[in-house]
């Protein structure tokens, strides 16, 4: 799946456990009638991935949906879900800056042509 949208906020990198599991979340406003604020995770190696983008750039990112259970000590059961991108792409939203100039075709066009005012033309119309 995917997410279109203009960066809005990146987080930190943090480190949680003795592990070392490292988490980073972006959030991402969508272009809507109703815009949305989706936040999306990066784990891990995947972190690094938000150090060439900042807030306000428009991207395209590749996410995954996932989703866990989890009974407390009281047993109750809960269940959570979490978005999790892997890919991110920035969109190229300007005009482009280097515009070729016109090709030179050969064509000269005509400026000196029969102008005559008098109403009448052999045009059709």
């Amino acid at each position: 799946m995917e997410v279109k949208g203009k960066i809005k906020l990146i987080t930190e990198t943090k480190t949680y456990g003795t592990n070392g599991f490292r988490k980073r979340e972006m959030v991402v406003t969508t272009d809507e009638q109703y815009p949305q604020f989706i936040n999306i995770e990066f784990v891990q190696d995947k972190t690094e991935l938000l150090d060439n983008f900042k807030v306000g750039d428009e991207v395209e990112v590749s996410i995954n949906l996932r989703g866990r259970e989890w009974i407390s000590p009281q047993g109750e059961t809960k269940y959570f879900n979490s978005i999790q991108g892997w890919r991110i792409t920035k969109l190229n939203t300007e005009a482009p800056q280097n515009v070729p100039p016109p090709v030179d075709d050969g064509f000269e066009p005509a400026d000196n042509f029969d102008n005559n005012d008098d109403g009448a033309d052999d045009l059709p119309f």
